[in-house]
């Protein structure tokens, strides 16, 4: 129970999302929590929403779709908790919350593996074609596309260079899935510089999946541009902050091999979208894999054609 006004109540979450909430709804029918919930929809909340009924919320539940700023928490007298569905927070004013002492649950870890798994499919969708070939029998087309031996063709990952911007349990838990396809090296780079060993726990993902340093070597790259230039697959998975916006900008995309692979699994904005439409334009680099984006409409068309 909380206390307003010297009354005891029932404290209220609001739900922006339509998520699994067994928990909370066996909360609610003990009558030790009150939840608000839309009536309809598994789209975002819309602001209007989130605001007229924030007023009520001792506790709120978003995900990355609701940016939740500083009039949304001045809107919530008795708000003492957010909890994001997301391991970023880049979609919550945290200085905001720190004035008022309310506290913020994320959920890192939760989704690594998925995320992981999700990074190596996009990978292997473009070395393959994949999306290729499916459309190509969708459209029911497969009977004016003889096979041939270079049909559909991409490159393999064995021996290629594999370029991780940034390092953590996300991209080392992709690390540890790319030793059945044999690449010759793994290289990364992250804020700081930070030498490759095993035994460290900086890199206690890899180490309990047994990575086989013996047969793959893994170096650390200080400098973003030199991972550019050597890279064959550049894997994005870094956080969303002010230095990292555009991080993947116009003179990442020249260094770039021109046979080379760009997959961000990480937040739109960490690639300069322009720089990457102005790239393929010019066939600077074979692919991008893009996860989410932030562009205008002109540059949306060109990156899905």
């Amino acid at each position: 129970m909380v206390e307003t006004d010297g009354r005891r109540r029932c404290p209220t979450v609001v739900l922006c999302r339509d998520i699994p909430t067994h928990d909370l709804d066996e909360a609610e029918t003990s009558g030790s929590v009150k939840v608000i919930k839309r009536e309809q929809g598994n789209g975002p909340a819309s602001r209007d929403w989130i605001l007229a009924n924030v007023a009520q919320a001792d506790g709120l539940i978003v995900t990355l779709t609701e940016p939740i700023d500083q009039e949304i928490i001045e809107r919530a007298p008795h708000l003492k908790v957010i909890s994001t569905m997301s391991v970023g927070t880049d979609h919550i004013d945290i200085e905001a919350l720190r004035k008022r002492g309310i506290h913020l649950g994320s959920t890192p870890d939760v989704l690594d593996q998925a995320v992981a798994e999700l990074t190596l499919m996009l990978i292997l969708n473009v070395t393959r074609n994949v999306a290729r070939a499916a459309s190509v029998v969708q459209r029911g087309e497969w009977s004016e596309h003889p096979w041939s031996p270079l049909a559909f063709c991409g490159p393999a990952l064995q021996g290629k260079t594999i370029g991780f911007v940034g390092f953590g349990n996300i991209a080392q838990s992709v690390a540890a899935l790319l030793p059945a396809f044999e690449p010759k090296r793994i290289v990364y780079t992250t804020s700081k510089a930070k030498p490759f060993n095993i035994e460290s726990n900086d890199f206690a993902r890899l180490r309990d999946k047994f990575f086989p340093v013996d047969r793959i070597e893994v170096t650390n790259e200080p400098y973003l541009l030199n991972l550019a230039e050597q890279a064959d697959v550049v894997v994005v998975l870094t956080t969303l902050n002010a230095s990292t916006k555009h991080l993947i900008d116009e003179s990442f995309f020249a260094r770039m091999k021109p046979s080379a692979i760009l997959v961000n699994t990480s937040r739109g904005p960490v690639v300069d979208t322009d720089a990457l439409v102005r790239a393929l334009k010019n066939d600077t680099i074979l692919a991008p894999v893009l996860t989410s984006w932030r562009a205008n409409r002109r540059s949306e068309r060109i990156i899905l054609s």
